[in-house]
């Protein structure tokens, strides 16, 4: 095995078999050709059996929030994947259900043929559940690689609670995973048998993914999906958007993101959360060309403290893009990963949140709304609603407006629970980074989660750190970001 021991494992026992007809990698978390781990393994298997290489990229119709936005950032990343792979020795196999169930034989139809199946883990959301559905049905060996993040999931020995704690042990741990980066390229000069073609009798009756009329005006219709989510107005889908955007923030924002990361007017953000979600870009690559940038070397790295700066010793704006990379969104997945049931769970809060948050739960609240007024930005705050309709329009929501607009829900409704079922209602309906550990965490985050108890104790958040909106139009930069995203 060339990819690292710990990225991998086995999900059932059956044999690889080297009479099979293809290996076939499925595909289903991690949407890209570029630094990903598990298409490097899919390539080593065709290689070591002498067999071609199956990609298998399906999108379902069932699925939880599933809409036009979520579908067409998905099958804009076909596309590019499409045009990648039209020269290498790969057989791509997009697929768009048009129904549900449709296409539930299908992975076992291809898996027959399969000297073995390589997929995607990814521990959030919908796709652990597939994979214990199907591990012991599919005829074939199913193997699972993680190429989540630059941490392989397994490495960690606990849960880590709060930021400092895991900052410190990332930093002990980073430069060694450093060492084992993904395949920039995992089909740069591979010489693969390719297929002349797939079974008839699978092709005729689950037809490869018309994309560009999936993507034309209308194309999504015949799908039972919600349509009244229409793809985002500014954010598309797919490797090339993602590293476009890369190539940009680097270029022109990077020199001013720890500065004006927090000001709406600025957009200084990467911007690349979404394509993180959805795989069209890995952390290790933004954390490679960021390194590169800097001109960094391994010797300027300080002792391991816990602080998030002057570990790296770079610019101070890369110090403070890579601890968001690598302690707040590495930190989501080591959670999510080794609490798969609970991550979602309002009783898994911190325990001192849960006190105080209950505690103050019957609190007179000045002013309620529901989820209808909440979703229609309907308060009584512009600044609120600013942010409820650019998550609404774009699929996205700037990084602060993203906390206070949770700590406003909070502040608004009847109860904790309800806040929390509202948070998770509207960002995974809408953001086009919901459904994924790194955006349950900033939810939870806004009732304690990887936090710590704040006072004065106040009324409604009890110990639970305050924010508000005339604070934020104090510190803020807001006005063009007022006028945007104004009524």
């Amino acid at each position: 095995m060339l990819i690292p021991s710990l990225r991998h494992r086995d999900a059932n026992h059956h044999p690889l078999r080297e009479d099979g007809d293809y290996v076939l990698y499925w595909m289903i978390a991690f949407r890209r050709t570029h630094y990903n781990f598990a298409l490097e393994h899919a390539v080593d298997r065709a290689q070591q059996f002498g067999k071609p290489l199956v990609v298998f990229e399906p999108l379902r119709a069932r699925y939880r929030w599933a809409s036009d936005r979520m579908h067409t950032f998905v099958i804009e990343g076909m596309r590019d994947n499409a045009a990648e792979l039209a020269n290498q020795p790969v057989t791509y196999y997009p697929y768009v259900e048009p129904k549900p169930g449709v296409a539930s034989p299908l992975l076992h139809m291809l898996a027959k043929k399969a000297c073995t199946v390589v997929t995607d883990e990814y521990p959030c959301f919908f796709l652990p559940h597939i994979i214990e559905a199907v591990k012991d049905r599919i005829p074939a060996r199913l193997e699972l690689v993680d190429s989540n993040g630059v941490i392989p999931l397994q490495l960690p020995d606990r849960t880590f609670t709060v930021a400092h704690s895991y900052r410190r042990w990332m930093q002990k741990n980073i430069l060694n995973a450093l060492l084992e980066m993904p395949k920039a390229n995992p089909l740069a000069k591979v010489r693969l048998p390719t297929l002349d073609r797939l079974p008839t009798k699978i092709t005729k009756r689950w037809p490869v993914a018309d994309i560009e009329k999936r993507l034309a005006p209308g194309g999504l219709c015949e799908i039972p999906i919600d349509h009244q989510v229409k793809p985002s107005e500014t954010v598309r889908g797919g490797a090339k958007a993602a590293h476009k955007r890369l190539s940009r923030f680097i270029k022109h924002d990077l020199a001013r993101y720890s500065e004006d990361r927090n000001h709406p007017n600025e957009q200084a953000t990467t911007g690349l959360s979404p394509h993180l979600h959805f795989g069209h870009i890995s952390a290790h690559e933004i954390v490679d060309k960021l390194l590169a940038h800097e001109d960094w070397t391994p010797n300027q790295v300080s002792a391991a403290n816990g602080k998030n700066h002057d570990f790296w010793n770079t610019s101070e704006s890369a110090e403070a893009c890579l601890d968001q990379l690598l302690t707040w969104r590495e930190m989501s997945f080591n959670r999510t990963f080794r609490e798969p049931d609970t991550y979602d769970q309002f009783d898994t809060l911190p325990e001192w949140a849960l006190k105080t948050l209950r505690k103050h739960q019957s609190d007179p609240r000045e002013k309620t709304y529901t989820l209808d007024q909440f979703e229609a930005a309907q308060t009584d705050d512009p600044l609120w609603n600013a942010a409820q309709r650019e998550l609404v329009r774009n699929g996205v929501m700037h990084n602060y407006m993203r906390m206070l607009w949770g700590k406003k829900i909070l502040h608004w409704t009847a109860t904790p629970q309800q806040a929390l079922h509202i948070m998770i209602e509207l960002n995974n309906k809408y953001a086009l980074d919901g459904r994924d550990p790194n955006s349950y965490s900033g939810i939870f985050w806004t009732l304690g989660r990887f936090d710590r108890a704040w006072g004065p104790e106040r009324p409604i958040f009890g110990s639970v750190r305050y924010m508000t909106s005339d604070s934020a139009r104090r510190k803020l930069k807001l006005d063009r970001y007022l006028e945007r995203f104004g009524p």
